[in-house]
């Protein structure tokens, strides 16, 4: 297995949709000049910012390849997600991400099924994980939406064991106590952070690096943060942060949901990635200028020039 450890920002980025809901794969080029634009060099694709559990096995083979080929010879690496219900599905996933050169795969828990305590979770894991034997692998814990609740601190120790290329946990979970646990038990695992909101809290424990679904259209905010943390100037990374939170609160609070305005937000910066796709909602023209409007009340566009 290669080393990887996710360091900085990692994009976890949209699945572009034509109007008419089919994959417009011809945008994932601009997409990723788009994020090297923005200094950003790991693209995590197919995940819950990829809408993921709405596309096909298919598209998301064929969005793998394509955002491989957008990115040869570029510093711009994917990391392809493949968790769904399905272990085998996933585990098909995981070996196709391998084929076509993935830097490194992960996968979320089986949600509908879930499974009853750790071993059961490692258990789908490994299935998955050996689909890629050469891969880094990464659990995606995110119980907020897989319902899926179970001690990472146990699922490492159980997984070490069983899992020849684990990696680590992408931790989009706002559990800061078991984090800490997790980063003191296992000093050699990769624990990428995935809370946007409060990212300054995640760095300040020990997160090396950050996955999320803002830095495709904020990084510049998140990139302050970093170095104003780095060089102990607390005060101005408390200021980036609260952006932060004015913007996901913003976008949350759209009654047409979060994924519908980050996607909005996409298009008012250039990049097309669509609306979202069922049973996620999208805005209406007249809604995305009301979006508009209540961002440039925030600051949004401004800081993040």
């Amino acid at each position: 297995m290669k080393n990887l450890k996710l360091n900085g920002l990692v994009a976890a980025t949209h699945s572009p949709f034509k109007a008419d809901g089919s994959v417009n794969y011809a945008v994932v080029e601009q997409q990723a000049a788009g994020l090297l634009k923005n200094k950003i060099n790991f693209a995590f694709i197919n995940g819950t910012t990829g809408e993921s559990h709405s596309l096909t096995l298919e598209e998301r083979k064929k969005l793998a390849a394509r955002w491989l080929a957008a990115t040869k010879g570029t510093k711009l690496k994917v990391i392809v997600h493949v968790g769904s219900n399905c272990v085998e599905d996933s585990r098909a996933l995981s070996a196709h991400a391998q084929k076509i050169g993935a830097v490194a795969v992960a996968a979320l828990s089986p949600s509908y099924f879930k499974p009853r305590h750790v071993g059961v979770l490692v258990d789908c894991c490994a299935r998955i994980a050996d689909g890629a034997p050469e891969l880094p692998f990464y659990y995606y814990d995110i119980p907020a939406l897989t319902g899926v609740s179970l001690s990472m601190p146990d699922f490492l120790a159980q997984g070490r064991a069983k899992i020849p290329n684990l990696a680590g946990i992408k931790w989009t979970n706002p559990d800061l106590f078991t984090f800490q646990l997790c980063l003191n038990a296992h000093p050699d695992m990769d624990l990428p952070w995935g809370n946007d909101e409060f990212l300054l809290a995640g760095l300040a424990l020990g997160a090396k690096g950050a996955v999320g679904s803002t830095y495709n259209f904020g990084a510049p905010i998140y990139h302050r943060l970093i170095k104003a943390l780095g060089r102990g100037d607390l005060a101005t990374a408390r200021v980036d942060q609260h952006r932060s939170c004015l913007l996901v609160k913003t976008l949350a609070g759209q009654p047409y949901g979060y994924m519908g305005a980050a996607k909005a937000v996409m298009g008012m910066l250039g990049i097309p990635v669509g609306p979202a796709r069922l049973p996620n909602l999208s805005p209406t023209p007249e809604q995305v200028q009301q979006l508009r409007a209540e961002l440039e009340a925030i600051g949004f566009f401004s800081w993040t020039k």
